[in-house]
């Protein structure tokens, strides 16, 4: 989540839990680099999943918060997310390991 770099007010156990994330996707990148393992990870925005939906975000005053603060004016889809994953998963990105991706369309 972009919330491990832009940590706002009162999400401080969230926001560290997600910034050890961030560490351990470096951690693990040199320990299995080795082996030829590549990690990463993928910091989204808010995205508009089932698990918001079922915690009303989607309809909360906190998403047209969100999307009023956010550079392109909304909240992710799944679809926004997962090519940077594919891409990741894929022999393309055969360079790259231990980086943690911003995909939030400017948020954080």
């Amino acid at each position: 989540s972009v919330v491990a770099t832009a940590a706002p007010p009162m999400t401080a156990v969230y926001s560290g839990t997600k910034a050890a994330v961030d560490a351990i996707t470096k951690s693990l990148a040199k320990e299995l680099g080795p082996k030829k393992v590549r990690v990463n990870s993928v910091n989204p925005g808010m995205v508009e999943t089932e698990g918001a939906h079922a915690l009303g975000l989607p309809e909360s005053d906190f998403r047209r918060q969100y999307e009023s603060q956010a550079p392109l004016g909304r909240i992710g889809q799944p679809a926004d997310i997962a090519p940077t994953v594919a891409f990741l998963a894929s022999d393309d990105a055969g360079w790259v390991t231990g980086e943690t991706w911003h995909v939030s369309g400017g948020f954080g």
